[in-house]
């Protein structure tokens, strides 16, 4: 489906019925409808949507602000037919989705991220992710990293990069990413504007009391790009969050653990929270 906002004309898709769950995307629908457990579709109608710029939705990725998203996202919300929506997002995508929850809490009903930094800070993020592989990781998964990235060329493609990495991203350091991320429209501009100009400065401690949805953190325990342990002291003090720790999942459990997930956030949801 096509939607005309301003200055863009936006792309989503759906899979299944139930209360409208939006899951954003910078790289295009096709992955993360791969990777979003049947399980979830089964219970809610889930709408993949590529942010402006991104995918097969048009408009300069530069104009994407935390204001532009909230009205591009109500633009869907409104050709979709529905008056409240629940939102996912992973990675830093979930911060995409606190801040359009706050700027239109009487649309959103719930959010719900998966593997989402505390902090926008990529130095940051990339300090606390290498300390804690250090000191976590197996030996077996340390050497299945050296052996990936001693076999990338010089001046690798970020795709290279990203699937040399599969062993701090996957509770299974041996896991075919590629076949996950087959399909992905990776832009660098798009990648650039998202963990810089845009999230850089975020810091989810900040304002916490205008955090009206319920937001549920979902993390894994094997996550060495966005470690668990950096919301220690922090989950726990924001109005109405839920942070659960996934035992056998990397970067993306709704993939990795997709009942449980499923089972988990539906639970969740139920519980009125």
């Amino acid at each position: 489906m096509i939607v005309s906002a301003k200055g863009a004309e936006l792309f989503y898709s759906t899979r299944g019925k139930g209360p409208v769950c939006m899951v954003l995307s910078s790289i295009g629908t096709k992955p993360y409808e791969r990777m979003m457990p049947a399980e979830l579709s089964d219970r809610m109608k889930l709408v993949f949507v590529d942010l402006r710029g991104a995918g097969k939705s048009t408009g300069e990725v530069r104009d994407l602000t935390f204001d532009v998203l909230a009205a591009d996202l109500e633009a869907i919300r409104a050709d979709l037919g529905v008056e409240r929506v629940s939102m996912l997002g992973h990675s830093i995508l979930g911060v995409l989705a606190i801040e359009y929850a706050r700027r239109s809490p009487t649309s959103v009903s719930h959010v719900i991220t998966a593997g989402i930094p505390p902090r926008g800070n990529m130095k940051w993020l990339a300090e606390k992710a290498t300390e804690f592989f250090a000191e976590d990781a197996s030996e077996d998964r340390k050497r299945a990293l050296r052996e990936n990235l001693a076999k990338l060329p010089a001046h690798p493609p970020f795709s290279s990069v990203f699937l040399a990495h599969t062993p701090m991203r996957f509770f299974d350091a041996q896991a075919d990413a590629a076949s996950l991320f087959a399909d992905a429209e990776s832009k660098p501009e798009m990648l650039s504007h998202l963990t810089g100009d845009l999230t850089h400065a975020w810091d989810i401690r900040e304002a916490a009391d205008g955090l009206r949805a319920p937001i549920f953190l979902a993390q894994g325990r094997y996550d060495y790009v966005v470690p668990y342990i950096l919301w220690d002291g922090i989950a726990e003090n924001l109005p109405n969050a839920t942070l659960q720790i996934f035992e056998r999942s990397g970067h993306q459990p709704f993939f990795e653990e997709p009942k449980l997930f499923a089972d988990n956030v539906m639970e969740w949801m139920a519980r009125g929270r």
